[in-house]
Formats: C-alpha cells, structure tokens, sequence
C-alpha cells in the first residue's frame, strides 16, 4: 500500500523557485526572497523612527549650542555653501525639533509620519551636506543615516 503524498509538496527534482506556478504547489514565494526585505523594512522601520527622534534631538541640541555661543563650531576650509552660526543654529533647532515629532509618530505608527519621514530626512541629508564644513565627520554620519532612514521607511509595505 502506499502513502497519500501531499500534492503541495516539491517533486524531486523541483528546486526552482518557480516549481510552485508548475506542479500546484504553494502560491506565496518563499519567506525573504523577493518580497522587497519583508522584515528586514519593518525593523528597519522602527529603526527609522528611533534614528529620526534621536536625530532629531540632538539636531536641536546642536541647534541650541550654535544659537548660544557662535564659537562652538570652527569652519574647515573654504566652502561654496556658507552661512553665519546663528543662522545654522535655527536651521538644526528648528528642522531637529519637526523630525524628532516625525520620528514619534513613525514610532507610533501614524499614516502621515511615513511620508513626512521620506521628506524630512531628504531635507537632512541636504542639511548635512550643507554643513560639511563645520563638523565633516558628523555630517558624513548624518548623510549615510538619512538615506538609510529614506530605504526604511520607502520600502516597509
């Protein structure tokens, strides 16, 4: 006698990730091929918003140091893009305080968040890249963050 066989079950021979379309088998992929990094966006989702708050955070800090005493950076080279500390001050206060809310309610899950996020963190990366002169190594941190929190949170379904 012999045994029932489940027919959702691979042939011998049947090794090709498309083996499902052809012998019946399952009709979702296998788990993490081709699903755009499944969980790998979702974790890196709420890896966004806790680099988006955090970021957020000392972006006003850093803000704040610039606003009170105009010393606190020294400008390295020559550079096309200049503006005055105090004015770079207000710029990291007031776009660090937008992104750390941003990031709490991507944190939270709000609908709106995720698209302000993929804007916002455009708008840092900009910001950054603009301010290489006066902390080069922080900025390059800050840029390489921003278009991670961009991949998160455009990818996560």
């Amino acid at each position: 006698m012999t045994q029932p066989t489940d027919p959702s079950a691979p042939r011998s021979g049947d090794t090709h990730p498309g083996w499902a379309a052809a012998s019946g088998g399952p009709a979702h992929p296998p788990t993490g091929s081709g699903d755009g990094g499944g969980a790998w966006a979702e974790g890196g989702t709420l890896f966004a918003g806790v680099l988006m708050g955090v970021g957020g955070i000392i972006g006003a800090l850093q803000g704040i140091a610039a606003i009170a005493e105009d010393d606190v950076y020294t400008r390295i080279g020559d550079y096309v893009f200049s503006f005055d500390l105090t004015t770079w001050g207000w710029i990291h206060l007031l776009l660090g305080i937008v992104v750390a809310v941003v990031g709490f309610g991507i944190l939270k899950g709000q609908d709106w968040a995720r698209g302000a996020g993929i804007g916002l963190a455009a708008l840092y990366v900009v910001e950054y890249f603009l301010f290489l002169p006066y902390a080069p190594v922080w900025s390059v941190i800050a840029v390489a963050l921003g278009v991670f929190v961009i991949w998160a949170l455009a990818t996560d379904g």
